[in-house]
């Protein structure tokens, strides 16, 4: 049930810290919820109604007051995250800030639940470096740069994709080759691997070790023609022998 202000926002979150001991009071110096229990660090919360960047610079800017810093909204509809994001990306996104998150969701005939979605607690990121030197290699393993950032929806010219078409384009200059041949003159040591699991369906053997371009393979060469370039020079100074 979509809320008008997130000044509803406030009522239940009150009762919630209230429920745990806090004396809780609103605008207090700027901060749209101030909780205090004993002689613990204050806990701030910033209310909007939904999950934006301004409620994010808010929480950051609350953060020089105390590192109990939360930063509430409204339960999306059927509880999906938002911005179509994952709530474990929310959660991650909010631990590197050092700010916790709350939800409230509102019903018609029953009273906002609340939830603490996550603590306010510092976050460590663990840098992946088997992923970090997939990335590296990925970028040297591509010819040139065919994809434009931000692209959604389309089909991403990757390192497969380019090896692929290398091997397509040679069985349809030179006819059909052995992955013996095909390995030589591409220095792709995985080129047999990359015929017999034949991800793009562009190739068929003919007989026991002879591969063949399929008609999708030669789509995929006037599709991709503009990669093929890189593909055309390399091969131009060399002298390649048909099988």
């Amino acid at each position: 049930m979509p809320i008008h202000t997130e000044t509803e926002l406030y009522a239940p979150i009150k009762q919630y810290f209230e429920q745990r001991g806090y004396t809780v009071k609103g605008e207090v110096k700027h901060c749209d919820l101030v909780a205090i229990r004993g002689e613990e660090p204050p806990v701030v919360v910033e209310l909007k109604k939904s999950f934006n960047i301004p409620l994010l610079v808010q929480g950051i800017d609350r953060l020089r007051l105390t590192q109990e810093v939360y930063v509430a909204f409204e339960l999306p509809n059927k509880g999906r995250a938002p911005h179509r994001l994952q709530w474990e990306e929310i959660r991650r996104l909010c631990r590197m800030l050092g700010l916790g998150v709350i939800t409230v969701q509102f019903y018609q005939r029953k009273q906002p639940a609340v939830n603490i979605v996550c603590e306010p607690t510092p976050y460590v990121l663990r840098a992946n470096k088997r992923a970090a030197l997939q990335v590296v290699h990925e970028f040297h393993e591509r010819s040139g740069d065919y994809n434009v950032g931000g692209s959604t929806q389309q089909k991403l010219m990757t390192a497969y994709r380019e090896k692929s078409l290398h091997c397509a384009y040679l069985l349809r200059e030179h006819g059909p080759l052995s992955p013996r041949r095909l390995r030589e003159f591409t220095s792709n040591k995985a080129v047999s691997s990359l015929l017999q699991k034949n991800y793009y369906r562009w190739f068929i053997r003919q007989s026991r070790g002879i591969y063949y371009l399929t008609p999708s393979g030669e789509q995929a060469l006037t599709e991709y023609a503009h990669v093929l370039t890189a593909f055309t020079f390399q091969t131009s100074s060399e002298q390649l022998v048909d099988v």
